[in-house]
């Protein structure tokens, strides 16, 4: 008889010591309340008191117990949606009880469409936090101004909500991030001038806001980036810049990143020439499309050159296509068009396969796929 109590005990304490924290409970399901999800039931699972087991989307750390994972998405291939037959939709907000949760890793409540609100400043007191990942849902007003705090941080990522403000000062400090994902929110102001101590980021993806001012230079010294994209597209706002402007050449030009293979600068009004070392750079999609940008397309194209977009159009453009494009390695896009361009188009590669709307509307260009030229 005594055995079996002294088994039982034994049982509970490790069935105890397994399990998620009381805190951690509340905070989860304080964290569910605030939420309403009425088609997929993805949170069915959550119930009973051990939120380490079998509650959707949550995992936690194998030694501490404690909630170090929360992953909900709202596109995913998990059966759950493909017995639904549709994507996620979930209304509410988030709580600041998920502050509550202080060993927390990793926030992902992406693509759920309804969820609003802010994003809770106690957030930044959650020091174990490698990702944020609250993307395409209807969240408003304004990343916490003290996330530097944050110095674990990789990932952040909040594209398409509704966030306000400006890119806060302080996110400079991230000194682990890696990913950030910005995009079609409603921010506004400047860049921080010392974006370059972001010495980790490998993508700065700032577009679809209303972002003024300049691209400071400091970001040209981040040697770890493969993908930038401040493209606007916006008639109410717009990018006015030089990137590393060089006033006595009246120009701009791009100090060479080491690994840079996406760079959109598309719907700014960058001023100046194209630089001659971009066209035989690290960077396969090129687009410097709807700029102001002058002078000749450059020649040096060759070996290195190596483009599945190359988009130039929507700019001032002179001048004849440079023969040296047929010497590029592979051009798969090419658009030049909306320029002021002159003269035959070459023969070969890339020209045979591309149509005649990447040549359309130019003062004086001809031959195929365009009309022929006059002969002389």
């Amino acid at each position: 008889m005594k055995l079996n109590v002294v088994v039982s005990l034994l049982l509970l304490l490790i069935s105890t010591a397994t399990c998620c924290p009381p805190s951690d409970l509340r905070a989860l399901l304080a964290f569910r309340s605030a939420l309403h999800e009425p088609y997929l039931g993805i949170f069915n699972s959550w119930t009973g008191q051990d939120c380490c087991h079998n509650w959707y989307g949550v995992s936690c750390d194998a030694v501490t117990h404690r909630v170090a994972d929360i992953n909900l998405r709202g596109e995913s291939e998990d059966p759950i949606f493909e017995r639904a037959h549709r994507t996620g939709y979930i209304t509410g907000r988030i709580s600041p009880a998920i502050c509550d949760l202080a060993r927390l890793s990793a926030l992902t409540i992406a693509d759920w469409k309804g969820i609003s609100g802010d994003i809770p400043k106690c957030i930044t007191r959650l020091s174990f936090l490698r990702t944020i990942d609250l993307i395409g849902n209807q969240i408003s007003g304004e990343i916490p101004n003290d996330i530097g705090r944050l110095n674990r941080l990789a990932v952040l990522n909040v594209a398409d909500n509704r966030i306000s403000g400006s890119i806060p000062k302080s996110l400079t400090n991230l000194s682990s991030l890696m990913h950030l994902d910005l995009r079609n929110n409603l921010i506004t102001g400047l860049i921080p001038t010392d974006f370059g101590r972001l010495t980790m980021l490998s993508r700065a993806l700032l577009s679809g806001n209303r972002i003024t001012g300049r691209i400071p230079e400091s970001l040209t010294k981040i040697y770890r980036l493969a993908d930038v994209d401040l493209s606007i597209r916006s008639s109410i706002s717009y990018i006015s810049f030089y990137i590393n402007y060089a006033p006595t050449k009246k120009t701009f030009y791009i100090r060479p990143w080491s690994v840079l293979a996406t760079l959109n600068l598309d719907g700014n009004k960058i001023s100046g020439e194209i630089p001659q070392t971009l066209m035989t750079s690290s960077v396969m999609n090129l687009n410097l499309s709807r700029n102001l940008l002058q002078g000749k397309i450059p020649e040096g194209f060759g070996p290195r050159s190596y483009f599945t977009v190359l988009d130039l159009s929507y700019n001032n453009l002179k001048g004849p296509i440079p023969s040296s494009i047929s010497g590029a390695s592979f051009i798969g896009h090419l658009d030049i068009s909306h320029n002021h361009l002159c003269g035959k188009i070459p023969v070969g590669s890339p020209f045979d396969h591309l149509e005649a709307a990447s040549f359309m509307f130019n003062d004086c260009l001809c031959g195929k796929p365009l009309r022929a030229c006059l002969k002389h």
